[in-house]
């Protein structure tokens, strides 16, 4: 399976050749049906489109303005000095892939998944190239990673602000309630990866190359900004955002960016698609009590099970939408399905796009199958360890 994307994550040209020859490619088409959804639920059912969209809106704000910090902290190679620094201190390939699993792990809690992997991956990948090590653990540990870490704040992942969007839950309680969770699903992801590809983890490394110099400016201020919104209030979507904003704009008025290439970062027809799938499935869950019924006879484990399956089948985040409409009894179990589970198969969540396209912006060409693969092994596993952890709790 390939997918065929309009622009690398450095919005450079693509492989589209659906745009070549006039078609429209996957991100026009999901912005498409997106949109005709999004319309459709609100003429067969007003009310129910406008508390979906209320639901789900705040969530795609945030992680615009979180991929627009990191866009700035980028550009002031905060992540490239991180990931040299990291391959120098490490003296095995093992410690480097340790040091890589907490740096995914921070950057996801922080500032989401989708930052992760669209700035990380390609870092890591370079970072296990200048030490001559095999990209592959960090390259694969880096989508699988990023979905099993984004349990731990609100904003570490959308799925978390649909979910308990209704509750306004402020991101130090949330914390509180995820953390063990959250740290159990690491190591169980991070220990199948690390035992799938330990072959290559046991390579002597070669020489370092000159470091990169990060500029501590205006993207460390902006990610520091965003985390002590994200934790202190209820509602971070809009502050956040109009940080990202802010952040981008001067850069702009400096002349050190540019606002294509902004747009580019967003991936606006895929956030745009995504939301109005988002609204259409939420409004159906509003009309339709299905879903809630199925929800209502499951315990704790089956209620992961049953969100991991439908992240899968429709994308994680228009499955929040669904499975959220109404309440659940096991909020914090649906959210364990509807993060993790996207590690089963590419279809899961849009980090997994987001990755393909940092990956070949570094030289890399990943298979689908193979990480759907140790993927599907580390789901089970993480999943496992973290609902026992919340069951035990």
């Amino acid at each position: 399976m390939d997918l065929e994307l309009e622009t690398d994550v450095g919005g450079q040209p693509g492989a589209g050749r659906g745009r070549r020859h006039g078609r429209p490619g996957p991100a026009a088409l999901l912005a498409l049906v997106g949109a005709a959804g999004a319309g459709t639920a609100a003429l067969l059912s007003p009310s129910g489109a406008q508390a979906a969209a209320e639901q789900d809106w705040p969530p795609f704000l945030l992680v615009a303005g979180l991929l627009l910090i990191g866009l700035v902290a980028g550009e002031d190679r905060l992540f490239a000095a991180a990931g040299h620094r990291l391959a120098g201190i490490a003296r095995s390939g093992r410690g480097l892939f340790a040091g890589g699993v907490a740096m995914i792990a921070v950057v996801t809690a922080v500032l989401n998944l989708d930052t992760s992997v669209a700035f990380l991956t390609p870092v890591l990948v370079h970072s296990a190239r200048r030490r001559g090590d095999d990209e592959a653990p960090l390259l694969y540990g880096c989508i699988l990673l990023s979905n099993a870490a984004s349990l731990l704040l609100p904003g570490s992942n959308l799925t978390n602000l649909i979910v308990l969007g209704d509750h306004r839950m402020p991101g130090g309680a949330f914390l509180a309630h995820t953390a063990p969770a959250w740290a159990v699903a690491i190591v169980a992801t991070a220990a199948v990866v690390a035992i799938a590809e330990r072959s290559s983890l046991r390579r002597a490394a070669g020489a370092l190359h000159e470091p990169d110099r990060p500029v501590l400016g205006l993207g460390l201020a902006a990610v520091a900004a965003a985390v002590v919104l994200v934790l202190l209030l209820r509602s971070p979507a809009l502050p956040v955002a109009c940080l990202g904003v802010l952040a981008v704009g001067v850069r702009v008025a400096q002349g050190r960016e540019r606002p294509r290439r902004a747009l580019e970062a967003l991936g606006l027809p895929v956030l745009v698609g995504l939301l109005g799938v988002a609204v259409a499935l939420g409004t159906a869950g509003r009309a339709w009590s299905g879903p809630a019924q199925v929800l209502g006879h499951l315990d704790i484990w089956a209620t992961a099970g049953f969100a991991a399956v439908t992240s899968v089948l429709v994308n994680n985040l228009p499955a929040a939408s669904l499975l959220s409409a109404r309440p659940s009894g096991h909020p914090f179990a649906l959210l364990v399905g509807l993060d993790i589970g996207p590690n089963f198969f590419v279809t899961g969540s849009l980090a997994w796009i987001l990755w393909l396209r940092a990956a070949r912006s570094a030289g890399s060409s990943p298979s689908l199958w193979r990480g759907a693969k140790l993927g599907s092994i580390a789901a089970v596993v993480a999943i496992a360890a973290a609902v026992g952890v919340l069951a035990a709790g």
